[in-house]
């Protein structure tokens, strides 16, 4: 079930970035109507929905490139959480100097991080049925 939802999010994502990144924005800065978006940065959201989606609807378990580089990008913002945010904002926003991030945005990006992780632990037990048809046997 968590797959599936995963999968809708990324989908979602994909189709319509735009609530993701509003959402991302009040969750994370104080002043989220004064932020700039730089044009790539509707893709990149639109990347990440995209890898969620690969790498859950996959119907071979393993790991693959995209998972691991997902598991390896979750355990660098569980463990290094500011490095990761300040990087990302200069990718997503012309005028990183002018926002002002929240309190919260360390432990926030540890939570998108254990996101990450789990979609690729997800990825390597294969899909929904395969499990369902091996716990019924």
């Amino acid at each position: 079930m968590l797959r599936k939802l995963l999968i809708a999010f990324g989908i979602f994502e994909i189709a319509n970035p735009q609530p993701v990144i509003d959402a991302c924005e009040r969750i994370g800065l104080e002043n989220p109507e004064d932020a700039r978006l730089r044009p790539r940065a509707l893709w990149g959201a639109r990347l990440e929905g995209a890898l969620f989606v690969w790498v859950l609807a996959r119907r071979e378990s393993g790991a693959t490139i995209a998972n691991r580089l997902l598991a390896l990008a979750g355990i660098a913002l569980v463990l290094v959480p500011q490095p990761i945010v300040e990087v990302s904002q200069q990718l997503v926003y012309e005028n990183v100097d002018e926002l002002e991030t929240k309190p919260w945005v360390d432990p926030a990006a540890r939570l998108l991080g254990a996101l990450y992780l789990t979609v690729a632990a997800l990825s390597t037990i294969g899909s929904d049925e395969s499990n369902e048809d091996a716990t019924v046997n």
